[in-house]
């Protein structure tokens, strides 16, 4: 047959981080008790009252199309919410789009503003989906590693590095998915100036905002000193409302860049899922007191990760500051790559882990754990972790 994939498509890495789940619900499949810490997938229930927003909107009939940018009420909770958050006003009507998740919303960006050749800066290690969506759109992706003597924060003398004359866009997650990093306020200065001074549009994904430790303090990039102009901001109700399977996200522009965007997304998508919108809009709007009580479970969480992997020899961790993922240095372990730890820790131990190489080579020496479940499978997944790693030393002894 003569129709093959498209060039753009022949450069796509399929995702470490769903092979690796794959393969743990493979096992779970047959009986086997995995402990699974691959995917960013919140355990608890969607609260209840956005459950209730969302069957209420089914039996009032809304299962038809929305607006191509989505229901204006729930446009209007979103600008309200960006003014909270960040002090930025954007219209509704003209400045807000409703997404199928961040995917969507970055796949839109990058559709609208990145084409064959284009240079996408992505600080690395990083999530997949960055550098895979750069080059469907024929872009080039350059990585700017992100070291642990550096806390994983991009650093201005390396982000300088790496513009040239291409240069077009910049990724920025913070908090930051792998390692949990969380980006201070001059660094980020730094970064506005850096971008502004380039001409660079930066695409602020901040899906994690809300989840923050230790008095870590999190900013908007858009809030910053003429960072509104040229940011494409992108955040979603999965991660902190427990709404993965939702698939409501959004992007904040201004207007010329917004409506370019808009373009795109009607043809992808046409609009989110109706009803979904109703049970984002009372996320946004209602009661944030079990939003709240999530956040606090996966710092009692965290707090249960660092504490029991320090009694694990020959690890390393950079505690995070926010995200629910834990960055593990496994390099003093000696035992080959990441993928060939993740897996025979999956195999012999049936703990299921993402290899770091899955966020791109700096994060090859690394696992990512997600501290998504119970506390009670966080201690049993380390206590497999340490007996492993111990059998593997008295092994080489």
């Amino acid at each position: 047959m003569r129709i093959r994939e498209t060039a753009g498509v022949k450069r796509v890495i399929p995702s470490g981080i769903r092979t690796f789940y794959d393969k743990a619900m493979k096992l779970a499949s047959k009986g086997i008790d995995v402990i699974d810490f691959t995917l960013g997938r919140p355990d608890f229930k969607t609260p209840p009252n956005i459950c209730d927003a969302a069957k209420k909107a089914l039996d009032l009939g809304q299962v038809h199309y929305t607006p191509n940018p989505g229901l204006i009420e729930l446009r209007e909770a979103i600008s309200r919410k960006a003014l909270r958050d960040s002090g930025q006003h954007y219209h509704p009507e003209t400045e807000v789009i409703v997404t199928l998740g961040s995917c969507e919303a970055i796949a839109v960006a990058l559709a609208t503003f990145v084409s064959t050749d284009d240079e996408v800066i992505i600080p690395s290690p990083h999530w997949p989906n960055y550098s895979n969506l750069t080059l469907m759109n024929l872009g080039n992706p350059v990585f700017v590693p992100l070291t642990p003597e550096n806390g994983f924060r991009l650093k201005a003398t390396d982000l300088k590095r790496s513009i040239t004359t291409r240069t077009k866009v910049l990724f920025l997650n913070n908090p930051h998915n792998p390692t949990g990093a969380v980006m201070g306020e001059e660094d980020l200065k730094i970064i506005a100036e850096i971008a502004s001074s380039h001409d660079i549009l930066v695409i602020a994904d901040e899906v994690y905002e809300k989840i923050i430790f230790e008095g870590a303090k999190f900013i908007p990039f858009a809030s910053l000193d003429e960072m509104r102009e040229r940011t494409i901001w992108v955040n979603s109700c999965s991660k902190t409302y427990s709404m993965t399977g939702w698939r409501i996200g959004w992007i904040c522009a201004p207007t010329a860049l917004a409506s370019s965007m808009q373009k795109v997304h009607q043809q992808f998508v046409t609009c989110a899922t109706s009803f979904a919108q109703a049970g984002a809009l009372e996320a946004l709007e209602g009661p944030q007191e079990i939003m709240i009580n999530m956040i606090n479970e996966f710092d009692q969480r965290r707090t249960v990760l660092l504490s029991e992997s320090s009694q694990i020899p020959l690890i390393e961790i950079i505690p995070p500051q926010g995200t629910f993922y834990c960055f593990i240095d496994i390099r003093r372990l000696n035992l080959g790559s990441s993928e060939q730890v993740a897996l025979t820790l999956l195999e012999e131990a049936y703990v299921a882990v993402v290899p770091g190489s899955a966020f791109g080579e700096s994060g090859e020496g690394y696992i990512r754990m997600s501290f998504c479940c119970s506390s009670e499978k966080i201690r049993e997944g380390l206590r497999r972790l340490k007996d492993w790693i111990e059998k593997k030393r008295s092994h080489e002894e």
